[in-house]
């Protein structure tokens, strides 16, 4: 979901009400604030709508391919499901390769973002009846360019030594 007007960025705001405090200007000062959302369960409706989406939009150079898909995605879905039972996990760990796609692309844009999971994810759910539709809130990451009035600006980065976060293969 995307917030990108005052109204928006106050209903994304519930989510900061309480101990997320610390995230309330994160979210109203941003110019947009996206809630990533995950689908707690991927039924078979939900799989044929998407294989269908890809197939009208042409991404199966042939039939056989399409067939193929379908097959892979429910290994992998029937993995998570059944074997490790860890669906929702699962699903949200697809989203996250988005969310990673997101920050990078606004990086390379000169967006600043802060991704959060400091909010309150329940109240989320609830502000837009997520639940309800087979959907709960994973995550928040708000865009924009950074205030100079931000007391982080002048402060340096700290990060670890690459020798200490990187291993050759």
């Amino acid at each position: 979901m995307i917030a990108d007007d005052e109204a928006g960025k106050e209903r994304v705001a519930k989510g900061t009400e309480g101990m997320y405090e610390f995230n309330d200007a994160k979210v109203k000062d941003a110019s947009h604030v996206i809630v990533f959302c995950s689908r707690v369960y991927a039924d078979d409706e939900f799989l044929e709508g998407l294989l269908d989406k890809e197939d009208a939009d042409g991404r199966f150079a042939e039939p056989k391919f399409k067939e193929q898909m379908h097959q892979t995605r429910k290994m992998f879905l029937d993995i998570r499901r059944y074997e490790q039972k860890d669906e929702p996990h699962w699903l949200i760990e697809q989203l996250y390769l988005n969310m990673g796609a997101l920050l990078l692309g606004a990086a390379t844009l000169g967006i600043d973002a802060v991704p959060m999971e400091g909010a309150d994810l329940k109240a989320l759910d609830e502000e837009f009846e997520l639940r309800s539709k087979g959907y709960t809130a994973v995550a928040v990451i708000s865009l924009g360019y950074r205030s100079e009035d931000n007391f982080n600006v002048d402060l340096p980065k700290s990060r670890f030594d690459e020798e200490t976060i990187i291993t050759k293969a």
